[in-house]
């Protein structure tokens, strides 16, 4: 290879550093535990995971450069063991979310009304609403009573009336 080739692949790698040293600002200000320390469960798990993914990954590195066998070397087992503890995160993120879960609709209103039972409000506003459906159904109750009432004296009179004709 050229040394004219190498001035643009080091040059990219200069760039990149410069790049990856920008973004891991925010973390090299203060320790990882305290950064950590802000962030949920899950999070702080792929973070340390990461971390770690990053360590491991530039020893390997460091080694093949050097010469040495990486591949037989026990920083390639914590590589592989990192690997799987990544998977492990992967299967915990997906566990929060079922696609077969549907919603039980009856169950979420008994929810919400034993929820809101405790404001007297609702309870009043409910209340009442309840007495005017109970007395609407009543009436309409009632009403079909006395109708279906005045159907079945008409039709006993007019059938009395029509025995009566039979009768003359």
């Amino acid at each position: 290879m050229e040394t004219t080739d190498l001035v643009p692949m080091i040059e990219l790698l200069d760039d990149n550093i410069d790049d990856l040293e920008e973004a891991l600002e925010p973390l090299m200000k203060a320790a990882l535990s305290d950064s950590a320390g802000k962030l949920p469960l899950l999070d702080k798990a792929q973070l340390y995971v990461l971390v770690t993914y990053a360590i491991e990954s530039i020893l390997f590195s460091y080694l093949r450069l050097n010469g040495v066998n990486a591949k037989e070397h026990p920083v390639f087992r914590e590589l592989t063991r990192v690997k799987q503890y990544f998977e492990k995160i992967k299967v915990a993120e997906s566990a929060g979310t079922n696609p077969n879960t549907k919603l039980d609709k009856a169950a979420a209103g008994r929810f919400i009304k034993h929820a809101l039972a405790g404001n007297e409000k609702y309870d009043l506003n409910r209340a009442e609403q309840e007495a005017k459906e109970n007395a609407a159904a009543h009436i309409r109750f009632q009403q079909a009573s006395k109708t279906s009432g005045l159907d079945h004296k008409a039709d006993a009179g007019s059938h009395a009336d029509s025995s009566s004709d039979d009768s003359e």
